[in-house]
């Protein structure tokens, strides 16, 4: 993983404030020239330090208004099957190994009881995969973010 120096933070914040923008635009917005940002914004995303386009998609818009977070327990030699596995359910969005009681935190979306259902009986037929907690969410309160983190690193130089 690439660590971002402040010239990538006010990049970074850029394509947060205005996603469509160009690397011109970011160029001329910021005083830089269009290739150092154009090689920037490759490096950013070659590195995985700039995510996919999907992150911006809303589930409900695509059908799927319920979210649900599993703790999963697994058999712990077993982790990298099943987290493979669980990369093969499409409405698997997320995954987090952790420390504690359950072993990974698996972010799924749901188009409706019936098929969260369905996506939980997935989950567990995984193998390696002993039980699983389900809670839905009511609601996203502070969406995924780090341009308050972003600005905040550049104030603090």
């Amino acid at each position: 993983m690439r660590i971002v120096d402040d010239t990538d933070r006010r990049i970074l914040l850029e394509l947060t404030r205005h996603p469509r923008i160009t690397n011109a635009a970011i160029a001329e917005q910021l005083g830089l020239a269009r290739n150092t940002v154009q090689n920037r914004v490759a490096a950013l995303e070659a590195s995985d330090a700039l995510q996919g386009f999907d992150r911006r998609f809303h589930a409900a818009a695509l059908g799927y208004p319920l979210t649900v977070f599993m703790a999963t327990h697994v058999d712990q030699p077993r982790i990298d099957e099943v987290v493979e596995q669980l990369r093969r359910i499409p409405e698997v969005v997320q995954a987090f190994g952790l420390s504690g009681q359950a072993d990974v935190l698996v972010r799924a979306v749901c188009r409706d009881a019936e098929d969260l259902y369905r996506i939980n009986k997935l989950v567990l037929a995984c193998d390696g995969v002993e039980r699983t907690e389900t809670w839905l969410s009511m609601g996203e309160l502070i969406p995924f973010r780090l341009a308050p983190v972003l600005e905040r690193d550049l104030q603090a130089r």
